[in-house]
């Protein structure tokens, strides 16, 4: 079994610490109204600013919290079921920080997989994709892939019978075992 899991927002709480930078600037916004995968539309953010700042984010990535606690548990219990890889899209300048939260974190994985854009994950070979992303979750269905969409605001209007939702890691491990 080859799982792929995903970092921003299934592992790492990201989008917190950018509403924290965000909240300083401008408007303020809460997590729960990121109810779109482009809620910065709607805030007329600028695109280019809103990944920019979130990719900047990852410069103080101890500030970073986990989406979850016990996280290194449920990533060991994961790679018992299989290859654990940690599958991500981002820029490369942000790997090295990625890393160096998976580590404080005690998140186990075998492999560390960065695309360029969050879609081409769908073109790896992994059997279940972990994942946040509607757009990730969408594309991967369309390639006959499995996917489980961990919930967060951003995916809630995904609603495809066929996509197993969790709103935990450990969740997942009980989905895995099903396949």
């Amino acid at each position: 079994m080859k799982i792929a899991l995903d970092v921003d927002g299934v592992l790492a709480d990201v989008i917190q610490s950018w509403l924290n930078y965000s909240n300083s600037i401008r408007q303020k916004i809460s997590k729960h109204e990121v109810s779109d995968w482009d809620f910065w539309k709607k805030f007329q953010i600028n695109r280019y600013d809103f990944y920019a700042e979130l990719s900047s984010c990852w410069k103080n990535w101890i500030s970073i919290p986990p989406t979850e606690e016990n996280l290194s548990i449920f990533t060991k219990n994961l790679s018992e079921l299989g290859q654990v890889d940690i599958v991500t899209a981002r820029e490369r300048s942000t790997d090295s920080f990625v890393k160096n939260w998976l580590k404080h974190h005690e998140i186990s994985f075998d492999n560390y997989v960065s695309v360029i854009d969050g879609p081409m994950k769908s073109d790896l070979d992994y059997d279940v994709f972990i994942d946040d992303s509607p757009l990730n979750a969408m594309k991967i269905i369309q390639q006959n892939k499995k996917i489980i969409l961990y919930s967060q605001p951003w995916n809630m209007n995904i609603s495809e019978n066929n996509i197993p939702r969790i709103t935990n890691l450990s969740e997942a491990i009980e989905k895995i075992k099903l396949y």
